[in-house]
């Protein structure tokens, strides 16, 4: 008994805002399809964030009912979550994977916590913030009885974990039941694999680079999705690579040796198929930020589908010793808690923190979710 466990796989995102990143996303989800097919498991878990929105555009919706229909051509069964991106704020709202019901799509809902297959359970919640997690807690209470009479038992989340992301989670480590064979997380786009209570938790990660930050795991770790083996003692789980369509280049360039290293990062920019992103950092020595910018652009634009460049010269100078005059950058963590020290409130500096760094990734919709369970935890109160 084997299945393949994916998540995340964000289509329609426009990373960027370019059409070339949005394209990537959709050709890695038709791939992972593709390894699936050839892998002939017994059927096929998505743990939320199929879409980056809740309305989808029309290509991305497209793109995933081709999908879920050469499965189905395969007979290969898919069940699914939604995950946070795939959730409209709004209750009794639908997420965009109840449209594919009739392509073979079996969507896990509260309506609909589990289904068996082939005397497997499988079941599992949508995507609830850390402002609804006592309801997920109980909806976990009352999944967990109705699993116990099956040999093989699947958990089905879209989740962050205190253990894996202890300042952003929605529920802690000991709130998930230890009962289940395989615990099939999404929403942590790194791959995770934990001995966990009489089985595995773990997440697949994300099947592209969503996020800059997420380059380190993708050279340590890969992208991709698993492919389960249920039928041992303890789940066997295989990593499934995929190919990514393009590079991302990640330099840190000392500013004395600008102009060299910026060669040799041609050179090997000519050597792919495709035009990479390219991350840069230029750091040490007394520099004009619109001159290296240009420098930089004047070099590597025509090569690169785009450039994300940072800054970090010696000195800075400022004031209330929030600039320091050091090899260290501007903490903007400490500029914001500055500027709201007046009204004395945890939650609105966090708020104001959190938005910030998710509008910097371009992730609007973790940005509109934080605002608006904000608000929702304000008016409850």
């Amino acid at each position: 008994m084997q299945f393949a466990h994916l998540a995340d796989t964000h289509m329609g995102y426009r990373q960027y805002g370019l059409v070339e990143r949005e394209n990537d996303f959709f050709q890695v989800f038709e791939q992972a399809i593709d390894e699936i097919i050839n892998e002939r498991p017994d059927f096929v878990i998505h743990s939320g964030d199929l879409f980056e929105y809740s309305r989808p555009p029309t290509r991305a919706l497209l793109t995933a009912q081709k999908g879920i229909l050469r499965l189905k051509e395969a007979n290969i069964p898919i069940y699914a979550i939604a995950g946070n991106h795939d959730v409209v704020m709004r209750k009794n709202a639908l997420p965009p994977q109840t449209l594919y019901k009739n392509f073979g799509l079996k969507l896990i809902s509260p309506k609909k916590p589990f289904y068996i297959e082939k005397n497997v359970f499988i079941g599992g919640a949508p995507y609830a913030s850390k402002y609804h997690s006592k309801q997920l807690i109980e909806r976990l209470e009352n999944i967990t009885k109705s699993s116990l009479n099956y040999k093989k038992r699947i958990l089905v989340l879209h989740q962050g974990i205190d253990r894996y992301i202890p300042y952003e989670y929605e529920i802690k480590i000991g709130d998930v039941p230890q009962s289940f064979n395989y615990c099939a997380f999404g929403h942590i786009h790194e791959r995770v694999i934990d001995d966990f209570g009489e089985g595995k938790l773990a997440y697949p990660g994300s099947t592209e680079i969503w996020r800059s930050n997420e380059l380190e795991g993708y050279k340590k770790k890969g992208k991709g999705f698993y492919l389960v083996d249920l039928s041992t003692e303890m789940p066997e789980i295989e990593n499934i690579d995929l190919e990514l369509p393009r590079k991302f280049i990640k330099e840190i360039i000392p500013y004395i040796k600008l102009q060299e290293e910026l060669f040799r990062i041609n050179q090997y920019i000519h050597t792919l198929d495709k035009k990479p992103i390219l991350m840069v950092t230029v750091e040490g020595g007394n520099f004009s930020r619109s001159e290296v910018y240009e420098t930089l652009n004047r070099s590597l634009s025509d090569l690169c589908l785009a450039i994300r460049s940072n800054y970090k010269p010696t000195t800075m100078n400022g004031e209330n010793h929030i600039f320091e005059k050091s090899n260290e950058v501007l903490d903007i963590k400490r500029v914001i808690e500055y500027n709201l020290k007046d009204f004395d409130n945890t939650k609105i500096n966090e708020l104001a923190i959190g938005l910030l760094k998710e509008l910097s990734d371009g992730d609007l919709k973790t940005a509109e979710n934080r605002a608006q369970n904000f608000y929702e935890e304000l008016y409850d109160h």
